[in-house]
């Protein structure tokens, strides 16, 4: 499913404004028991609730305990697996964006990575289960008319995975040559414990 977003319009509607981007790098997590890279790996919780919903849900999370992160839930009902929306090329609403985003130096930067799209489109915490299908939605996600053909798409290692069997799955799509595609971290290894 992953590079089948690709191109696809992600848009955000608030008080302030509209912003939509196209899509131009995404990643996949698979589920229960099957992905340590996933939130689903050690089944249903509060969290991660959403993931074992219908599919076409956000699913919202904080990460580092400061920043948002958005993902799409890709399976049927009873089946956890998203794909983490990491980078786009804004198309609407650039001027709140960059007001939003008064760290970014340049447009390509300013939806380049997971954390930064969420602030540039004003995607929230609060947004955490709602249907990306449906046209009320506060956050909506427009398919692609047509996949990009393979030749247009680059697939790699997952960013900043360090579980065994995660790191180096080659579930990070993007759009080969794009300039808001963001680069690639390897994870930093661990510390052994002891």
């Amino acid at each position: 499913m992953a590079p089948l977003l690709l191109g696809g319009i992600l848009r955000c509607r608030g008080a302030d404004g509209t912003v939509s981007l196209r899509l131009t790098e995404v990643e996949a997590y698979s589920g229960e028991g099957e992905d340590p890279g996933s939130h689903a790996h050690r089944g249903p919780s509060k969290r991660n609730a959403v993931m074992f919903g219908p599919p076409g849900h956000l699913y919202t999370y904080f990460t580092y305990g400061m920043h948002v992160c958005a993902n799409v839930v890709c399976l049927p009902e009873g089946r956890a697996a998203g794909i983490l929306f990491r980078a786009g090329e804004i198309l609407e609403g650039e001027e709140l964006a960059r007001s939003r985003r008064t760290t970014s130096r340049a447009r390509k930067d300013l939806a380049q990575g997971p954390a930064r799209l969420c602030v540039a489109l004003g995607i929230e915490l609060g947004d955490y289960g709602l249907d990306l299908f449906d046209p009320a939605s506060r956050v909506t996600l427009q398919l692609p008319e047509a996949p990009l053909g393979a030749e247009q798409v680059g697939v790699g290692p997952r960013t900043g995975i360090a579980q065994p069997g995660g790191a180096e799955t080659p579930w990070r799509f993007w759009v080969l040559g794009d300039p808001t595609v963001s680069p690639y971290k390897a994870a930093a290894p661990r510390p052994p414990r002891g």
